[in-house]
């Protein structure tokens, strides 16, 4: 599972020109399900992303989760994170998870966060959508449960 994590002051997500979804202060969230992503990485990245200190304190240190600051997040799938762009010039999308497997986890992700208190928007599965967001910062995380596999970080659900 991929995500690109932005900090925010507001985003907000359109399909056809409707807001669909809408935030203020948080986290803008892109999720990117992959081929063998399983319903454990949905509650340990909702963990990570619940408690994931990137807002300032008082001192300006990022020291404040977006529990800690009552914030909210935008959570849209994009399949397009597990884009492969080592050969040639288009990329390939073969890992990204089929999507009933793909939306299935994206729920999935969506409720474990919610039930750690977040209040959680979404975008609409599938749909061509537009952003809106106002970058706080900006501060971008990437967070690739591959990549922490491989790097032997914490990852007690893989």
């Amino acid at each position: 599972m991929k995500l690109v994590i932005q900090r925010v002051k507001q985003a907000s997500v359109s399909v056809e020109g409707e807001i669909v979804g809408a935030i203020g202060q948080g986290l803008l969230i892109l999720i990117g399900v992959m081929e063998g992503d399983t319903p454990d990485l949905c509650d340990y990245l909702a963990g990570k992303t619940a408690d994931l200190r990137i807002f300032t304190d008082t001192e300006d240190k990022l020291n404040l989760s977006l529990k800690d600051i009552g914030g909210e997040a935008l959570v849209v799938s994009n399949f397009t994170l597990g884009g492969d762009c080592r050969k040639g010039h288009r990329p390939s999308f073969i890992r990204s998870a089929r999507p009933e497997t793909a939306d299935q986890l994206y729920q999935l992700y969506m409720a474990q966060l919610r039930a750690r208190g977040i209040p959680v928007q979404s975008g609409r599965f599938g749909a061509h959508m537009e952003i809106s967001l106002t970058a706080n910062g900006p501060v971008t995380i990437l967070m690739d449960t591959d990549q922490m596999k491989k790097k032997g970080g914490e990852t007690p659900c893989c």
